[in-house]
């Protein structure tokens, strides 16, 4: 997640967008969203979960939270591994994400036999029952479908990340926080609820138009397809664009690319670094580019979505967010980049050929 703490007043324009921007959506909600007075649950599903109102925070168990996106950034996910398995980090990175994603900020301690399945092998700096409005703020957000399933509207990556680690898998557990309670409705209301409140993106890895029933059923890298431009975004944050509360925010952007012709493609090679490095820069500049009140995708214009001002926020391609992105493997502290590729290369995982111009 991003720091606020650490962003300038060329980003405050978009951010405050996207708060607004999302703010309004849940005002907007429709009223079905009121849960009804705790009907008989689906078959194997906790009672609780129909009496779930927004902002309560659910336990859950990761292998039992239903996808509403087809296709992941596989890159994302495997600088998270990356970075969870051969990390430089004085705690590993994989206990701060989950104390955040369970809303208690980062990890505390963490020792060489800490484990994500077992909570009591690590500390996070907020107890259970201290959350803060921050620290609730980057939590992984769901909403209640019919009979009580639970409908993961954003943590895709990170649960998935999550899941593909041995200490983790679909048994492992974390807090989400509610969203909306649609249990009140059918399935074609539900669905047709979910579009108009942008909770779902129903579009392949090629753009290409899906219906809920093509839907991934779990978390787990093996059910997304690998949306390639989705990846390139993820590594583009803060950079071009500042990542917000805007729900597929990146998808967006990455539909923007597939069809606005504004980004050069051209001899993108995702297995090498100087080279996902040049297109991260090709994009990004393309961003920054774009007047504020450019139409990017699904009517959100640039600052809806978080277009920074200025390429880098200003700094220098040495410095900033793509100075940081730059560093190598070999360096103290590697970019997510050089994570993502480390991985890839040593579990001999090799990406498409070069990507040509779509």
């Amino acid at each position: 997640m991003t720091d606020n703490s650490r962003k300038t007043t060329r980003r405050a324009a978009g951010v405050a967008a996207i708060v607004t921007l999302a703010a309004a959506s849940l005002l907007a909600a429709p009223a079905a969203q009121a849960a009804p007075k705790c009907p008989t649950p689906a078959k194997g599903t906790p009672a609780i979960n129909m009496c779930a109102q927004p902002g309560d925070l659910l336990d859950v168990r990761i292998g039992d939270v239903l996808p509403t996106q087809p296709s992941l950034g596989y890159d994302e996910v495997y600088y998270k591994l990356g970075r969870y398995t051969l990390g430089k980090d004085k705690i590993n990175k994989k206990f701060d994400d989950w104390c955040e994603a369970n809303g208690q900020g980062e990890a505390a301690t963490a020792d060489a036999n800490s484990r994500l399945a077992d909570p009591t092998s690590f500390t996070c700096t907020i107890p259970v029952g201290q959350e803060t409005t921050e620290s609730i703020a980057p939590m992984k957000t769901v909403v209640i479908g019919p009979g009580g399933k639970l409908y993961l509207t954003d943590g895709h990556h990170t649960l998935t990340s999550f899941y593909e680690l041995a200490d983790g898998g679909p048994n492992l557990h974390v807090r989400l926080r509610v969203l909306g309670n649609l249990t009140g409705l059918g399935q074609k209301q539900f669905w047709n609820t979910m579009q108009e409140n942008g909770w779902t993106y129903l579009k392949d890895a090629e753009g290409v138009a899906i219906t809920p029933k093509q839907l991934p059923t779990s978390v787990g890298l093996a059910n997304f397809e690998d949306d390639e431009l989705r990846s390139l975004l993820y590594f583009g944050r803060d950079i071009g664009y500042a990542s917000g509360s805007v729900p597929f925010q990146e998808f967006y952007w990455a539909d923007w690319v597939r069809t606005s012709g504004a980004v050069d493609l051209a001899g993108w090679n995702r297995d090498d670094r100087a080279s996902y490095l040049s297109t991260v820069e090709r994009l990004t500049r393309a961003q920054t580019a774009l007047a504020p009140d450019a139409v990017v995708a699904n009517g959100l214009t640039a600052s809806e979505l978080g277009a920074l001002t200025e390429w880098n926020d200003g700094k220098k391609p040495t410095g900033g967010e793509f100075g940081k992105l730059s560093k190598p493997y070999e360096d103290a502290k590697p970019g997510k980049l050089a994570y993502a590729l480390e991985f890839k290369q040593l579990h001999g995982i090799t990406s498409a050929e070069t990507v040509g111009v779509r």
